[in-house]
């Protein structure tokens, strides 16, 4: 246990565009999709994990070639927030694939947390980072369909 400033650094920065769902909501509502138990459960504790044990974990020594892909998921990330805000909080973009990702929102900040556990050399997080992928990316596979099949 211990603080890492780097590891709360990326928590925050992936975690708080989530925000804007607050104050922009989707202007369409999203399709009321029945998502299983075992994935709310993983997803929700993927993300409470991911906010919390890259802060509260000391990293190993920093391999600094590995911030470059951090850098880039996060930058991505940003960017499909832009494009989320861009389209007129239209919902359909929060799921809408880019350069055959099928759900880049949901993979880039899993991709993210990955690449900083490689960084930070910090086995714990990319366990975060698994919890996390194995219920947001197949509930956010499951949404993007029935997004698709309404429009």
């Amino acid at each position: 246990m211990g603080f890492s400033p780097w590891g709360l650094a990326v928590s925050v920065a992936v975690l708080a565009p989530n925000l804007i769902l607050v104050w922009w909501p989707p202007r369409t509502p999203l399709p009321d999709v029945r998502i299983p138990i075992v994935w709310r459960v993983l997803e929700r504790a993927g993300q409470a994990l991911c906010l919390v044990v890259p802060a509260i974990t000391v990293p190993g020594p920093l391999a600094w070639g590995w911030s470059i892909v951090v850098a880039a998921a996060v930058g991505g990330y940003y960017g499909l927030w832009a494009r989320y805000l861009a389209t007129g909080w239209d919902g359909v973009s929060l799921y809408s694939s880019v350069l055959s990702v099928p759900v880049p929102m949901a993979v880039l900040p899993v991709l993210a947390f990955l690449a900083t556990a490689l960084w930070l050399s910090n086995p714990w997080i990319a366990v975060a980072a698994v919890v996390l992928a194995v219920g947001h990316i197949p509930s956010a596979v499951r949404i993007a369909r029935a997004v698709t099949d309404r429009t």
